[in-house]
C-alpha cells in the first residue's frame, strides 16, 4: 500500500527530491488507489512553485516565477503530488507523526523531509528595519526592491560575497548609484584570495560600483519620513543611500526542528547522518537547513541536490547512497566577471611543500592561481576574469595534472596548449550540480548514439544546472566521437554540408544572390536555421557591392539576419537595445555631445563611455530606434555597426597632435581606418587600435588590427584580441608608409573574409591556418597566391558602395514596419498574412489580455503563433528570433540565448521541461 511522504519546503532542493523519487519510480500511481509507493504532500511558504533561485537576478529584467519555474508542466498531476502553496508548516509532532500548517490543517506522515532552506542574516544595527531596507532571497524580495527603487537614486549592499555582488548587480540594473560594503578585507573572502579579489574589485569598480572593504555597517540613518537616507560605516564614513540591501550571509531555517526536539548543531542546522536522516528515524533534512556528518551547512545548490538524491534513494528502498561531504567548487558570472574556485586554494604556500603558480593581467582584470602539493598534485585553484579552464582543472583536483600548469593558465601562445578532454579520468565529476562523471557522459554518448550536447543534457542532466560544465561536455563528446571514428560534421548545420569559407566561394564565383538560391543549389532540404541563415546573410552582405544586392535588410536578406542586424542595434539581456553611434577616432563635436545627451534625457536611457571611445545609450525599446536615429542622424551621426559582425571601432591615443612623445598622428589615422572599413561584414567582429608611439596607450597589440607609430612610419600588428582567447597581435610588417599600410590591411581583411569560418576571430583564424603569420606574410606581402590585386580591388568596391545602414532604413517604409507590432487581424486566419508577415521572419502581436504572441510564416505560407516571452530570460523577444527547421520540424531560435523551440507544440528542443504557449489567432 502507498505511504505518505510530507515535504516541508518547495525550493530547488525540495523539488529535486520529488524529481529524484519520480526517476526511481518510487511515487504511487495516482490512478491506482492500491498502488505501492509514496503519496506526497508538499507544504510551501511561497505562493509560487519551485523556481531557479540561482538566477534570481533575472527577475530584475522581467523574468517571473513562471519564467524561472523548475516545475515541468503536468509533473504534479502525473505523480499525484499535492502542492500547497502559501501554507507553510507551523508545528511538527514527532510522536504523532503529524505536521500542522498555518491554515490549521493537520497532515499525517510516514516519512517527513525538511527542505526549509535558510533565511538571510540581518545584522542588529540601528535603523535596519526602516523603509528602504531589504533582503535579497526570494521573488517577493525582488518585487519589493524593484517597486521601491523606482524613486531612488542610490543604494548600498551590505555583504561582498556571492549574493552581495548579485544584489549589487541588481541595483546597478535598476539604475542606482551602487556601493558594496564588505567587513572582510576583500570581496568574496570564502571563494578567492587577495589576488583574485583585487582583480574582481578592479572589474566591478570599472563598472561604476564603489567597493568598501575591511569595514562594517554601524547604522542606517533614517529620515523623518521613516525612510533610509544613508548608511554609517564603522570607520565613521557615511554613504548616502536610499536603498539598503542586507546580504551578509544566511542562517539555516531550523526553528521547526528545534521546537519539536530534533538535534540541532551548535551553530544551527538540523543534524543528519550519512543518509540525511535526523535524530528521529522518520524525519530527514536536506539542503541549507541540514548540518551534515562533516559538521557543515552547505549553502550551494549542488550539495543540496546530492542530499536530495540520497534521501530519494533511502525512500525508494535501496539506501545505498550516502552524503558525507560535498565539493564546494563554484563557477559563476558576477556583474559580467567570471569567477571560479575549486578544491582547496587557500593553503599557505610553503606549508607541507605546497607551491602556487599564478598568472595575473591587471589590464584585462584576469587572475589565475593553481596550488600544487609537493608531489605536483593539484590542490585547488582560483580563476577570475577568465574561467575557461575551470572545466579542465576542477576534475583534476587531488590528482596530477596531465600537462604543465602553465598550459592551463597562460593565454594562447605558441608551444603551450592545454590538454584535451581525453586527459580527464572517467571518474572525474564534470557536472557538480548533478554529480555526473565523465564516464557516465561517455556511456550515454555510446549507448544512445548521441551527437550533440543537447542529447547529453536529456540523458544525464549534466549541463542543466549552473551551465558551467557545457564546455567540458562538448570536449568530452568530441573526444568520444573521434575515438569511435565518428567524423564530426564539417558543414555549418543540417542544411549545408559546406563550411562558411566554401559558401563564400560558391556565392562569389557563381554570383548567387540569395539564400533560397543557395539552398536549392547546395542545401540539404529544410528551411535553414539560426546557424546557416546569419552566415549566408553575412556573406551576401560582404559581397553586396559585387552582386548588386544592396542593403542587408532588402528583400529576402532581412529574414537571414540575427536580431542585432535585423534591428541594427545590440540586443541587451532585458530585451531592450543599445544605440552606439560611430565616433571615429573618438573625435566628437560639442554639438554631437549635446545631441546624445538630449536623446538620453528625453528617452530615459542609461549612458556609458564604452571601452572603444564611444558613447553608448542603453535601454532603448525596439519601436524607439527609428525616431532616435532620425535625431542622431540629424546631428551628423551614422551607424557604428556596434551590432554586426563587422568593424566595431578603431581606438586611438592623442598621438603627435597633442602628446609630447607622439611620433605619428594616431587620431587621424584611426579616423581614416574606421571610415574606410566601416560596414564591412566579416566572419566575426573585429576591432582596431592606433598608438602614436611605443608607449601603446591605445593598446593596439590587443586588437585584430593594431598600428603603432615609429620614427620611420607605421608597424602593423594583426590577430590580437581580448575575447575568449586573449592573444597579443603578431607583427606583420614594419615602418610602412600610410599608403602601404592601407594596402596591406585591405589584403589582410579580404583574405580573412574569404577564408575565415563562422564566428572565428582573427586570432583563432591565424592560429588555425597552416603556417600562421608566416603564411600571411607570403600571401599578403609576397603575393604567393597571386591574389593581392584582386583583394584590393574588392575592398575598393566595398568602400565605394558604402551606405549608412540606418539612413537607408529610415528611407525605406517596408523596413520601418518591422520595428513595431503587427495588427492581430492581419495575421489571423483569413487576414492579410501574406502582406504582414515575411517568410522566415516573425512579428509580435499584442493580444487582448496584454500579453504578446510571436507569429511566423514559413516559405509555404503556413502560419505559427507562440508566446513571445522567452522563458529563460523573461524578455519578449521570441518574435525577433530566426525561424527555420530542425529535422524537418518548424522551429524558432530565441535571439537571447539560442534555445530552439518547436513552433507546432512550443516545446524547447534543448530542454523539454520548458515550453512556450501555443496561441490560436482568431
Amino acid at each position: 500500500m502507498a505511504q505518505t511522504l510530507l515535504v516541508i519546503g518547495h525550493g530547488m532542493v525540495g523539488h529535486r527530491l520529488l524529481e529524484a523519487l519520480a526517476e526511481r519510480d518510487a511515487l504511487a500511481d495516482p490512478a491506482r488507489p492500491d498502488a505501492a509507493g509514496w503519496r506526497v504532500t508538499v507544504l510551501a511558504e511561497e505562493r509560487v512553485p519551485a523556481y531557479d533561485r540561482v538566477h534570481l537576478s533575472a527577475a530584475f529584467t522581467g523574468s517571473t516565477g513562471e519564467d524561472l519555474s523548475l516545475l515541468t508542466p503536468g509533473f504534479l498531476d502525473r505523480h499525484g503530488i499535492d502542492l500547497r502553496l502559501g501554507d507553510p508548516a507551523e508545528l511538527i509532532d514527532t510522536a504523532a507523526r503529524t505536521v500542522t500548517s498555518s491554515s490549521g490543517a493537520v497532515h499525517h506522515y510516514d516519512a517527513l523531509v525538511l527542505a526549509t532552506g535558510s533565511y538571510p542574516f540581518v545584522p542588529p544595527i540601528e535603523g535596519a528595519g526602516a523603509e528602504g531596507c531589504f533582503t535579497y532571497r526570494t521573488l517577493d524580495d525582488v518585487r519589493a526592491l524593484t517597486d521601491y527603487a523606482g524613486d531612488a537614486r542610490s543604494g548600498v549592499v551590505i555583504g561582498g560575497g556571492l549574493l552581495g555582488l548579485e544584489a549589487a548587480g541588481a541595483l546597478r540594473t535598476l539604475g542606482l548609484t551602487t556601493h558594496v560594503v564588505e567587513f572582510a578585507p576583500r570581496l568574496m573572502p570564502l571563494q578567492v584570495d587577495d589576488g583574485g579579489a583585487a582583480a574582481l574589485r578592479a572589474t566591478i569598480e570599472s563598472m561604476g560600483v564603489a567597493v568598501h572593504t575591511g569595514v562594517g555597517a554601524a547604522a542606517v540613518r533614517v529620515g523623518a519620513d521613516g525612510r533610509a537616507r544613508a548608511l554609517r560605516l564603522t570607520d565613521g564614513q557615511e554613504i548616502s543611500s536610499e536603498v539598503v540591501v542586507f546580504s551578509a550571509g544566511v542562517r539555516p531555517r531550523d526553528r521547526l526542528a528545534r521546537e519539536c526536539g530534533l538535534a540541532v548543531g551548535d551553530r544551527g542546522g538540523v543534524v543528519v547522518d550519512a543518509h540525511c536522516r535526523t535524530s528521529d528515524p522518520f524525519v530527514y533534512a536536506v539542503g541549507e537547513c541540514a548540518q551534515t556528518v562533516d559538521g557543515k551547512v552547505y549553502g550551494l545548490v549542488a550539495p543540496g541536490y546530492q542530499m536530495a538524491e540520497t534521501v530519494a534513494e533511502a525512500l525508494a528502498g535501496a539506501g545505498e547512497l550516502t552524503f558525507t561531504g560535498a565539493d564546494t567548487s563554484t563557477k559563476l558570472k558576477l556583474m559580467g566577471a567570471d569567477v571560479a574556485s575549486f578544491g582547496d586554494p587557500f593553503a599557505p604556500e610553503g606549508r607541507d611543500g605546497a607551491v602556487s603558480v599564478v598568472f595575473s593581467d591587471t589590464r584585462e582584470g584576469v587572475y589565475k592561481k593553481l596550488l600544487l602539493g609537493p608531489d605536483g598534485a593539484l590542490l585547488g585553484g582560483i580563476l577570475v576574469g577568465d574561467a575557461r579552464a575551470y572545466g579542465s582543472l576542477k576534475p583534476h583536483a587531488g590528482r596530477q595534472l596531465p600537462a604543465p600548469p602553465e598550459a592551463f593558465l597562460l593565454p594562447a601562445t605558441e608551444g603551450i596548449a592545454p590538454p584535451g578532454a581525453d586527459a580527464l579520468p572517467d571518474d572525474a565529476v564534470v557536472c557538480s550540480c548533478h554529480n555526473v562523471t565523465k564516464g557516465q557522459v561517455r556511456t550515454a554518448v555510446t549507448a544512445e548514439s548521441l551527437t550533440d550536447v543537447g542529447g547529453i543534457k536529456k540523458c544525464t542532466k549534466a549541463g542543466t544546472g549552473c551551465g558551467g560544465c557545457l564546455g567540458t561536455l562538448q570536449a568530452v563528446l568530441d573526444a568520444e566521437l573521434s575515438a569511435r571514428g565518428v567524423e564530426k560534421p564539417r558543414g555549418l548545420c543540417e542544411h549545408f554540408a559546406l563550411t562558411r569559407a566554401e559558401i563564400y566561394e560558391k556565392v562569389r564565383t557563381e554570383r548567387i544572390r540569395g539564400f533560397s538560391e543557395l539552398l536549392e543549389a547546395y542545401g540539404q532540404g529544410g528551411e535553414g536555421c539560426a546557424v546557416c541563415k546569419p552566415v549566408v546573410g553575412n556573406v551576401l552582405g560582404t559581397l553586396a557591392p559585387d552582386l548588386g544586392i544592396g542593403h542587408i535588410l532588402r528583400g529576402e536578406q532581412a529574414a537571414l539576419q540575427d536580431t542585432n542586424d535585423l534591428f541594427l542595434a545590440n540586443l541587451q539581456k532585458d530585451g531592450s537595445y543599445s544605440v552606439v553611434p560611430r565616433v571615429a577616432g573618438g573625435e566628437i563635436t560639442p554639438e554631437q555631445v549635446i545631441a546624445l545627451g538630449e536623446v538620453a534625457r528625453d528617452y530615459g536611457l542609461y549612458t556609458k563611455i564604452t571601452g572603444a571611445q564611444r558613447i553608448g545609450l542603453f535601454g532603448v525599446r525596439k519601436e524607439q530606434l527609428p525616431d532616435i536615429w532620425r535625431r542622431l542622424g540629424g546631428a551628423g551621426f551614422e551607424s557604428g555597426q556596434a551590432y554586426g559582425k563587422s568593424l566595431r571601432a578603431v581606438k586611438s591615443c592623442v598621438g603627435a597632435r597633442f602628446c609630447r612623445f607622439g611620433q605619428g598622428d594616431s587620431i587621424q589615422l584611426a579616423i581614416d581606418l574606421e571610415l574606410r572599413y566601416r560596414g564591412l561584414r566579416t566572419p566575426h567582429k573585429f576591432k582596431g587600435g592606433v598608438s602614436g608611439c611605443l608607449r601603446e596607450c591605445a593598446e593596439a597589440r590587443g586588437k585584430d588590427i593594431g598600428v603603432i607609430a615609429t620614427a620611420n612610419g607605421w608597424n602593423l600588428y594583426v590577430g590580437g584580441n581580448g575575447g575568449a582567447n586573449p592573444r597579443h597581435a603578431d607583427l606583420l610588417a614594419s615602418d610602412l608608409t600610410t599608403d602601404a599600410l592601407f594596402e596591406l590591411i585591405d589584403r589582410f581583411l579580404m583574405y580573412y573574409v574569404r577564408t575565415g569560418e563562422r564566428l572565428e576571430r582573427t586570432a583563432t583564424w591565424i592560429e588555425r591556418i597552416e603556417g600562421g603569420t608566416e603564411h600571411l606574410k607570403a600571401v599578403l606581402i609576397e603575393d604567393s597566391l597571386g591574389i593581392c590585386a584582386e583583394l584590393q580591388e574588392q575592398m575598393e568596391r566595398h568602400v565605394a558602395a558604402y551606405e549608412d545602414e540606418w539612413q537607408a532604413v529610415l528611407e525605406d517604409p517596408r523596413a520601418l514596419e518591422r520595428f513595431g507590432p503587427v495588427d492581430p487581424g492581419a495575421v489571423a486566419p483569413g487576414g492579410a498574412a501574406a502582406g504582414a508577415l515575411e517568410p522566415g521572419r516573425g512579428r509580435s502581436v499584442r493580444l487582448a489580455d496584454g500579453t504578446e504572441a510571436a507569429v511566423f510564416k514559413d516559405r509555404d505560407g503556413a502560419v505559427y503563433a507562440v508566446g513571445n516571452r522567452d522563458p529563460f530570460s523573461g524578455a519578449d523577444v521570441i518574435s525577433d528570433g530566426i525561424m527555420g527547421s530542425r529535422d524537418g520540424v518548424p522551429v524558432v531560435t530565441s535571439p537571447m540565448h539560442k534555445q530552439v523551440f518547436d513552433l507546432r507544440t512550443g516545446v524547447c528542443l534543448d530542454d523539454p521541461r520548458v515550453s512556450l504557449p501555443v496561441i490560436a489567432l482568431s
